[in-house]
């Protein structure tokens, strides 16, 4: 289908007003669950042909996620669509205000390949919600994933409402030259520039989640066995291609040789081996020649080994790191961990923020003074103290970048939010109306105008 008829199509579908039924939202809600359950076989076999991941991996970090989207959605939209009654101040009086949230119109949500489900399904989940028309261009580098979804989306739903587009960065070019009423976009930070360029010739609102280099902080007053355990899980999920994973460690030098020791003995207990349920490949070539480019084999302290035919790299452990490395200049998205270590707490918050801006942040300690220093000096979308990554799991929370990182935010009712405009509405009573506010004007109605405004 041509794109301008595609879009334009939904434009007019967006007109009729069905969208905005909260009844509509919801049976397509529940019929995208259906449609997932249906075909939860076939989407496991192509984002295993992809890179390599698991049933149980492909559940727990992918359709579990959607799953528990969809279900938030049906459980709440009744509230969050719900006109919200707010104050009225004296000068509006006699009158109540509220604010209605209504869906942007026409959205379009570009998702990314490493969690290709989640990372497209759960923004365009969202957009229904809030009542939109959507077109979904998933990452073409997922490609088995991406057909997939075009799959059970274009045989099920409507293109006049969803549509998946299939295609890669000339297809993308060309759908970003149209005008939409919101696009959301998960991806690099270059490519978020390439699409905010783009939605400003239209001024369209844009949410970007982007990435960077997520710090991990581990102080002397941490549980070390915790803390490398849920490091290593973190880290090494999905080959180290999630965004939020720990970028690389600054360990307190006290306990850095204890801290080094476990990171390599759960790595070993987690049996992180090629073809295996706990591991998946590099998603391409590229990635993997970049990937093992970035390792110093002066500065292995376990793992290094890598099979080019298989796209396997095994975890490995930088030490004796320095912020001038060539690793710590770009983000890594791989199983790669480089270590720094450090004496001074303060200066450690320091270093890191002469960087940009990270997706997440993770601090391990006991320490209530260092946590409070961590949360107050430091600026990122979101983290955790004493874990890594979980803090996705909580719908409550919003999950977002600030400044290099991203802008905006999803998950819950700030997904719902981020597909929405909030519409103030005054409605004034007709009668008792004074004559304050109009002309003549004079000093009397000056000093009553002071004392109401």
């Amino acid at each position: 289908m041509n794109y301008t008829d595609l879009i334009s199509a939904q434009r007019e579908f967006f007109k009729t007003q069905k969208t905005k039924n909260v009844k509509f939202r919801k049976m397509y809600l529940e019929k995208l669950r259906t449609v997932i359950a249906d075909h939860e076989k076939m989407l496991y076999e192509a984002i295993h042909l992809d890179f390599g991941k698991s049933e149980f991996e492909t559940y727990t970090t992918e359709i579990s996620f959607i799953l528990k989207d969809i279900d938030y959605y049906l459980k709440n939209l009744n509230s969050l669509s719900k006109p919200k009654k707010v104050k009225t101040n004296l000068a509006n009086q006699i009158g109540s205000s509220k604010i209605f949230s209504e869906p942007l119109g026409c959205t379009l949500v570009i998702g990314a390949w490493n969690y290709p489900y989640q990372l497209s399904l759960s923004p365009l989940i969202a957009a229904i919600a809030a009542g939109n028309c959507c077109i979904l261009k998933p990452s073409e580098i997922a490609e088995n994933a991406m057909k997939a979804m075009a799959k059970i989306i274009n045989e099920n739903f409507p293109p006049e409402y969803i549509h998946v587009v299939e295609g890669g960065i000339e297809e993308t070019t060309e759908i970003l030259k149209l005008k939409f009423d919101k696009i959301f976009f998960t991806g690099s930070t270059k490519v978020g520039q390439i699409v905010y360029k783009a939605a400003a010739e239209h001024l369209t609102p844009v949410t970007l989640e982007l990435g960077g280099k997520s710090p991990v902080i581990v102080t002397k007053d941490a549980n070390l066995e915790i803390a490398t355990k849920r490091i290593v899980w973190g880290k090494f999920l999905n080959a180290g291609q999630t965004c939020v994973a720990p970028d690389y460690i600054l360990v307190e030098e006290t306990v850095r040789e204890q801290f080094l020791e476990l990171l390599k003995k759960y790595i070993s207990e987690f049996k992180y081996e090629p073809d295996s349920e706990q591991y998946t490949q590099i998603i391409n070539q590229r990635n993997f020649n970049r990937l093992t480019r970035l390792i110093d084999h002066d500065k292995i302290y376990a793992g290094g080994n890598f099979n080019e035919e298989k796209r396997f790299i095994e975890p490995t452990i930088l030490h004796n790191i320095s912020w001038e490395d060539h690793i710590m200049q770009e983000e890594i998205f791989g199983p790669i961990l480089p270590v720094i270590s450090f004496i001074n707490f303060h200066q450690a918050l320091n270093d890191i923020l002469e960087l940009e801006k990270p997706l997440s942040a993770y601090l391990f300690t006991d320490k209530e003074e260092e946590k409070e220093m961590f949360i107050n000096k430091l600026s990122f979308g979101g983290g955790c103290i004493n874990d890594v990554i979980m803090h996705l799991g909580n719908d409550n929370l919003p999950f977002g970048g600030v400044g290099n990182s991203g802008m905006g935010n999803y998950h819950g009712k700030f997904g719902f939010e981020t597909f929405s405009h909030q519409k103030a509405v005054l409605d004034k009573a007709t009668w008792g109306e004074p004559d304050l506010k109009y002309p003549p004007y004079s000093e009397n109605k000056k000093k009553w105008i002071k004392k109401l405004l």
